[in-house]
């Protein structure tokens, strides 16, 4: 069953109230702050996965809608990144880069170890490090005929293709969970979060806080995303296969960091931040809710059982880093717990089932400027070119 692009955007929609609905009936979810997008789009997975062993009935649903909300959330980033909010970033995202490298190293060390314990390729390992993890669908697709050619591994885009469907639903499920023990730990209980009048809200920080929006300037905010896209999309097109050659999202993100700096510098007009914000999280609730009820989770069955050893170790591994040393190194206080959750959700999924692991948190307990400052702007800058040098000085070891 083939669904186009208004049936999918109805229908995820719909699943997307669907976990809305569930997490408010639902203690556990509620308390454990598991993001309503992933809860709904996971449900329905299962579903149809059951429909599709019993019954043999498929569902393929318009994969360009999800590109163009993932483009939009990051869009919606770069418009918010004044470089006056960047440069209060400062040490602690230097710090929090530096966390991030290590982590993918780490990952990579742990993946191809446990992979040569296991008595299998050491190249399996790898796929289930940081190329799939850290790096999601995209990266895993990308490198996943690299790596065919240099070792030889049979079916490298089916296994890519499951351990990152593994670590987007994961990331979105660990990272409530390791927040509430570190909360439980420091004693933080939940608050309602007043904001003082004038105070800017940083960008996620609070999508349900009520700020004036109209027709024009929702427009207006509209047009500079549209040209963020198309911009973003020309630079990704020309760059292509040269040394620039970057994800679409990253020149999305771009355009939008420059449109909006050029716009505050050069001219007395004021960006709606809410009509961003309204823009941004729309786009990453509909993008996680589309990926996750689109997951195929019968690929999970031919996950090698070594590889899915591999995978559940290291989530552990990524548990006991946010909580041991992400937790501490950060400063071991609020904003280091919701920078903990945010960092499970990149370590294993993608940067915005980050940003709704924080969301989940901060909606409860509290806003947090420095994580929502800081998780974007690495998830979205650093983390793939960090991680692209990484896969390939580990592919050039292996080989």
């Amino acid at each position: 069953m083939t669904f186009g692009l208004f049936e999918t955007l109805a229908f995820a929609c719909l699943v997307l109230i669907l976990g809305f609905f569930i997490v408010k009936k639902i203690n556990f979810l509620r308390n454990y702050n598991i993001p309503e997008p992933v809860v709904g789009g996971f449900v329905v997975a299962i579903v149809l996965y059951i429909l599709h062993a019993t019954m043999g009935i498929n569902f393929t649903f318009e994969g360009s809608l999800q590109t163009t909300m993932m483009l939009f959330f990051f869009t919606s980033i770069g418009l918010s990144a004044e470089f006056d909010k960047l440069k209060k970033g400062g040490k602690p995202l230097l710090i929090f880069v530096f966390l991030t490298g290590s982590f993918m190293i780490v990952q990579n060390v742990f993946g191809i170890s446990v992979a040569s314990l296991l008595g299998i390729d050491p190249s399996y390992g790898l796929i289930a490090g940081s190329i799939t993890l850290t790096g999601g669908h995209g990266t895993g697709a990308a490198w996943a005929q690299n790596l065919t050619d240099i070792f030889q591994i049979n079916g490298a885009m089916e296994l890519a293709m499951a351990c990152a469907t593994y670590g987007l639903v994961m990331g979105g499920l660990i990272g409530g969970p390791v927040a509430k023990v570190l909360l439980k730990k420091k004693n933080i209980q939940p608050t309602k979060i007043i904001q003082e009048r004038g105070a800017p809200i940083e960008m996620f920080e609070n999508p349900d806080s009520n700020r004036r929006i109209n027709v024009r300037n929702m427009i207006e905010t509209l047009t500079m995303f549209t040209i963020c896209l198309a911009l973003g999309h020309l630079l990704y097109e020309y760059c292509k296969g040269s040394w620039l050659e970057l994800p679409n999202f990253v020149w999305c993100l771009f355009v939008g960091v420059i449109i909006r700096n050029t716009i505050s510098r050069s001219s007395s007009y004021i960006v709606n931040d809410h009509a961003v914000d309204v823009l941004g999280n729309t786009g990453l609730y509909l993008f996680l809710t589309i990926a996750l009820m689109s997951l195929q989770l019968w690929q999970l069955q031919g996950l090698a059982s070594q590889v899915l050893v591999i995978l559940i170790l290291q989530t552990v591994l990524m548990i006991l880093f946010a909580m041991f040393i992400t937790f501490r190194v950060m400063g071991s206080d609020y904003d280091a717990i919701v920078l903990s959750a945010g960092h499970c959700g990149f370590g294993l999924g993608a940067t915005p089932t980050a940003v709704a692991n924080m969301q989940s948190i901060t909606d409860k307990y509290g806003p947090s400027h420095k994580a929502f400052l800081i998780v974007p702007m690495v998830g979205a800058f650093f983390v793939d070119i960090l991680n692209n040098l990484f896969i390939k000085l580990f592919v050039s070891y292996l080989s």
